[in-house]
């Protein structure tokens, strides 16, 4: 009596058997890697958005939606703000540190409102949304609200917004020297 039992061989890994091509078995899943926390704050905030599109009346699909949405959703995140912007009429208007309580109302900040966009532009392109050159979150209109509600938030605060500046490290003074160092004018005198 012959044992018609098939032992298994390794086939040579440029080699695969024949068999294995037609019966593949799927793979165990990979444990997942946790998520950072810039790529969670991202779904949680792409998925604000798709839920804000369809509570919209009537409920907008990812296809339907532009600029003019996006700007919609950003003035009613104002509501959950935390940010105290005084109304010019407001006596406290323009104090970075008012004395006593006022009825302005609280709105978000603008660098809050601005890592958002940035976050649900990067999400747009991520689920399918096109080329950044047609991301409704990268359009003009949207760069152009984030400016007025920067300054506007500055004035009401009196706090001027200023860009930092960057600083010249040392590495970037010694390129300079090298180069003028290095140069083949014979007129130059280094310093």
């Amino acid at each position: 009596m012959s044992l018609d039992r098939h032992t298994p061989t390794k086939d040579p890994p440029d080699h695969p058997s024949s068999s294995s091509n037609h019966h593949k078995q799927p793979l165990p899943p990979q444990p997942q890697q946790p998520l950072s926390r810039y790529e969670s704050q991202k779904r949680r905030d792409w998925n604000t958005f798709i839920q804000y599109l369809k509570s919209q009346n009537p409920p907008l699909m990812m296809s339907q939606f532009d600029y003019t949405h996006v700007l919609s959703f950003l003035r009613y995140l104002d509501q959950f703000g935390k940010t105290k912007v005084h109304h010019q009429a407001c006596v406290f208007f323009g104090q970075p540190d008012p004395p006593g309580p006022c009825t302005c109302p609280l709105k978000q900040a603008w660098g809050s409102l601005d890592a958002l966009i940035g976050r649900l532009r990067a999400a747009y392109e991520e689920h399918g949304g096109g080329s950044p050159d047609t991301n409704p979150f990268a359009n003009g209109s949207i760069r152009v609200h984030l400016r007025e509600v920067r300054e506007s938030q500055a004035k009401a605060r009196g706090i001027p917004y200023r860009k930092k500046k960057r600083r010249k490290s040392k590495n970037d003074v010694v390129v300079v020297k090298k180069d003028v160092a290095n140069s083949s004018t014979p007129n130059q005198s280094s310093t």
